[in-house]
C-alpha cells in the first residue's frame, strides 16, 4: 500500500485520540451544566461545521489537535469571565477541575480500551514480551544459571518468595531480592529448589541511560511469530498494567527530561509521532492500536503537566483559588498564561527541529 495510506490511517487514528480528550471534556462540561459553543477537531480555519445540540461541531484546516470552547472560557483570551449559569467560569473551581481532568482521563480509558481488544485478539510478541510465559528457551554458557543447573524448558514458579506468572516478573524479582537467589522451578513434572548469585551488567534503560542491572543469563522460549493468547481476566490485567506502565513511563521521561538526566534530542514532533504510527500500521491493524494507545497515554499524561495553557495548568489555577479562596489576579492569570503559550510553541519547534534533524541524518545516513 502506499505511503498516503499509511500517513491517512495514522492521521486517521490521532484524530480519534483527540477526538475522545474533547468528548472528555464535552460530555463532562454538559453534565456539570455548562454550554459547549464549539467542538472542533483541528485547529485554524473551520472548512467544516454543523449545529447540533446548542454546539457548532467543526472540522479546522490543522489536524494536529482539537478543542472545545465553552461558553465564558476562551484560551486566546484568559481574561475573558462570564456569570452567565451555564458558562464555565461560573462553575466552582473543583467543578472546573472535573472538566478539566476528563480531557486526559477519556485518553488514559482509550487506551485501556486499546490494551484489551489487542489481548482478547490475541497479542503479537513485540506488544506482549513481558507477558510469555516463565519458561527457559536459552540458558547462557558459563551465567549462574548454567552453573546452578537450570535447564531450557524449565518454567520458573517463583523468585524467593515472589510467585511468577509472567516472564518479566523474573526480572523484577531478581533486581529487588538480595543475593543470592532462590529459584522454584518445574522441570517434567516436579517441582526444584535452585539457589544461584546474580551477575551485574552494565546495560541500557528506556531512556537509553547507562544502568547496572543484575542478571542470571537465560530469555524466554518464545519464536518472532509467537501470539500471547490471554484469559479475559488476564487481558484486564494485560490493559491495566499496559496503561499504568507507559502512564509512569512517560511521567519519568518528563521528570527526568525537566532534571537535564535525559537530553532534549528526543523530544519528537509531529513528524515522528507520524513516522512510528506509520511504520507501526504497515506491520498489521493490532500495531497500530498498540502505538496508539501509547500515543493516548502520552496525550493524557503531557495535557497533566502544570504548564498555562495545559490542562494540567488550568487545573493549577483552580487550586489556588480553592486553596486561597480568591482567583488569581487577572494580570497574572493572563502573563503565565502568554508564558505557557511560548513554553509550548518552544516544545513544538524543538520537536520540529529534532524531526528534522532526525530526516536528514536518515538522508546522509
Amino acid at each position: 500500500m502506499s505511503l498516503i495510506f499509511y500517513l491517512l490511517l495514522a492521521l486517521a487514528a490521532l484524530s480519534v485520540l483527540v477526538f475522545f480528550h474533547e468528548l472528555g471534556h464535552f460530555t463532562a462540561a454538559r453534565l456539570l451544566g455548562v454550554t459547549v459553543e464549539r467542538f472542533s477537531i483541528g485547529f485554524g480555519k473551520i472548512f467544516a461545521r454543523k449545529h447540533c445540540c446548542g454546539t457548532e461541531w467543526a472540522f479546522s484546516a490543522i489536524p494536529l489537535g482539537g478543542y472545545v470552547k465553552m461558553k465564558g472560557q476562551d484560551d486566546s483570551d484568559p481574561t475573558l469571565h462570564s456569570s452567565d449559569p451555564d458558562s464555565y467560569t461560573a462553575k466552582k473551581p473543583w467543578q472546573r477541575i472535573i472538566i478539566l481532568l476528563a480531557g486526559p482521563l477519556a485518553n488514559f480509558v482509550v487506551a485501556f480500551f486499546l490494551y484489551l481488544i489487542i489481548a482478547l485478539h490475541g497479542a503479537p510478541l513485540i506488544t506482549a514480551l513481558d507477558y510469555v510465559p516463565p519458561v527457559v528457551g536459552k540458558v547462557a554458557p558459563k551465567s549462574p544459571a548454567a552453573q546452578a543447573g537450570l535447564k531450557p524448558g524449565d518454567r520458573i514458579l517463583a523468585v524467593d518468595e515472589h510467585p511468577i506468572r509472567y516472564w518479566y516478573q523474573i526480572g523484577r524479582a531478581i533486581q529487588q531480592d538480595p543475593d543470592p537467589i532462590l529459584l522454584t522451578i518445574q522441570r517434567k513434572g516436579k517441582e526444584l529448589q535452585l539457589k544461584l548469585h546474580t551477575k551485574i551488567v552494565e546495560a541500557e534503560n528506556e531512556f537509553r541511560q547507562k544502568i547496572h542491572r543484575r542478571i542470571i543469563g537465560i530469555s524466554p522460549a518464545v519464536k518472532r511469530d509467537t501470539v500471547i493468547r490471554f484469559s479475559p481476566s488476564e487481558a484486564l490485567f494485560y490493559a491495566w498494567n499496559e496503561t499504568k506502565k507507559a502512564s509512569l513511563l512517560i511521567a519519568r521521561g518528563v521528570e527526568k527530561m525537566s532534571t537535564g538526566e535525559v537530553g532534549t534530542e528526543n523530544v519528537g514532533g509531529p513528524l515522528t509521532i507520524f513516522d512510528v504510527m506509520m511504520k507501526f500500521a504497515r506491520e498489521g491493524f493490532i500495531y497500530l492500536l498498540f502505538i496508539t494507545a501509547l500515543i493516548s497515554v502520552n496525550l493524557g499524561v503531557l495535557n497533566l503537566l502544570p504548564i498555562p495553557a495545559l490542562d494540567g495548568g488550568h487545573i493549577m489555577f483552580n487550586l489556588y483559588e480553592m486553596i486561597t479562596r480568591h482567583e488569581p489576579s487577572e494580570t497574572a492569570y493572563y502573563r503565565l498564561t502568554v508564558l505557557g503559550w511560548f513554553i509550548l510553541g518552544g516544545i513544538m519547534f524543538l520537536g520540529l527541529y529534532n524531526d528534522f534533524h532526525r530526516l536528514l541524518g536518515g538522508a546522509h545516513g
